[in-house]
């Protein structure tokens, strides 16, 4: 062969290796994110071009229907670890979301000890390890450091202060990341607006970029409730959804009354209308509702926007609205009540056991299909989880059926014992609505 040919062959080898190089170095530039007050309103920057967002909450093992998020109109979502970063990351190019990354950082109510040095210093350095990781990815928005750090209760079941330590690891996370990633804002969430916890907190780390709450049925006085603090920085809502389970009422053997899907869904929707989209605080950067997959807590279907099977609710039909202007082409059947033994749930339902009784659902089909009902009697949860940990869905009990019937389901109570009736009402179109009543049988 020819030097010249050789030549030939070794600079278009060196350059086809260029190529590649400058492709993959394309791959890993970091998009410059600021937060920015402009007219008197702040707002994400991604690029220099403003960033509303439109997100949700999604952990990877409850659900991760990236698909559905994009037809749905979403352009965000929030993580609470890097544990399936790689998957989510790469969801986020293919459809373009932009990431706020969560990062886990030990909590006070799981035994994490603050006044532990070398352990304070162990998580200090998988911290760094993290963010050095993802740091240039295109797709973060910014980084979530911890996840409710200010929820530790007492024994009787009311909040206390955490150890202030906690906040000084903080401030050193932020100082980090500050000098290390310049290229994206960093905040950290809090359980409710509490204006002692934030006070203290504000105090140990002041240089955090933006302060994150996370608020149910609050998020209608959010705008009130952060304007009391007298917190300057802009905030974001980086938990929002159903009224939580200690917001609604209980039964007298202390069991919480879940919300039926229609109901539940409006309320959500009203709320985000005077919590966000009304704000006019000018310090609200919006929010991530929750949760896009499904999650035992409490029941199965207390906070997540999907059934198990994968069926979408009617509050993802609300988020669609929303984000795009219209509702999809399918909607969820409306479930508007439920009844057992001609009682609704805050009537706190008693039974005798090995005894006929009667459930009704009341539901709907905007679109006319025909409705499909499951019914599903289980018994209660048994250790109930704090913080949103991991929580066991109790087993379902079989009962003797003597009527199924649109919308009707006649049954033979159990033996004595705590209870739930779930109904799961299907359009066989991907869709669903449904509620549960608890019940207590005692002879």
């Amino acid at each position: 062969m020819k030097p010249s040919i050789i030549l030939i062959l070794i600079c278009t080898l060196l350059f086809s290796k260029a190529l590649i190089a400058q492709k993959n170095k394309g791959n890993n530039v970091p998009s410059l994110v600021q937060v920015k007050e402009v007219d008197e309103q702040y707002n994400f920057y991604v690029n220099s071009e403003k960033f509303e967002i439109k997100g949700v909450g999604i952990n990877y093992v409850d659900g991760h229907d990236f698909e559905a998020l994009y037809k749905a109109g979403g352009n965000a979502f929030r993580t609470w670890t890097v544990k399936n970063a790689e998957e989510e990351l790469a969801a986020a190019k293919k459809y373009g979301f932009m990431v706020a990354m969560g990062i886990s950082i030990g909590k006070e109510l799981y035994g994490f000890d603050y006044n532990d040095k070398k352990l304070v210093a162990q998580q200090f350095k998988k911290v760094k390890a993290i963010v050095k990781r993802y740091k240039n990815h295109p797709n973060v928005l910014c980084w979530v450091v911890g996840n409710e750090l200010n929820l530790l209760f007492n024994k009787n079941g009311t909040l206390r202060p955490v150890n202030p330590k906690v906040y000084d690891a903080m401030a050193d996370i932020v100082d980090f990341i500050h000098k290390e990633d310049p290229n994206h804002p960093v905040t950290m969430t809090f359980a409710g607006v509490i204006n002692e916890h934030l006070k203290v907190a504000l105090e140990r780390c002041p240089q955090i970029d933006i302060v994150s709450v996370q608020v149910y049925g609050d998020l209608e006085n959010v705008e009130e409730r952060m304007k009391s603090t007298g917190i300057q920085k802009p905030y974001m809502i980086t938990e929002f959804g159903p009224m939580g389970f200690w917001e609604m009422p209980k039964t007298p053997w202390n069991r919480e009354i879940e919300e039926v899907s229609g109901p539940k869904a409006d309320g959500i929707l009203e709320r985000i209308q005077k919590g966000l989209i009304n704000n006019a605080s000018g310090k609200c950067l919006g929010g991530f509702a929750f949760e896009w997959g499904q999650k035992q807590e409490r029941t199965p279907t207390w906070y997540g926007m999907f059934h198990k099977d994968g069926s979408q609710t009617e509050t993802i039909d609300n988020l669609t609205k929303l984000w795009t202007g219209k509702h999809p082409e399918n909607q969820a059947p409306r479930v508007d009540s439920l009844w057992l033994d001609g009682k609704k749930a805050t009537d706190n339902v008693y039974l005798k056991p090995n005894q006929k009784y009667t459930a009704q659902v009341f539901a709907s089909e905007p679109d006319k299909d025909t409705l499909v009902y499951k019914w599903v009697v289980s018994k209660e949860v048994v250790t109930r989880s704090q913080g949103g940990e991991k929580e066991l869905e109790p087993p379902i009990v079989y009962v003797d059926v003597v009527l199924d019937k649109e919308g009707k389901f006649t049954f033979i109570t159990p033996k004595e014992g705590e209870y739930r009736i779930f109904v799961y009402v299907y359009d066989n179109n991907g869709k669903a609505g449904g509620g549960n009543i608890p019940f207590m049988v005692k002879s």
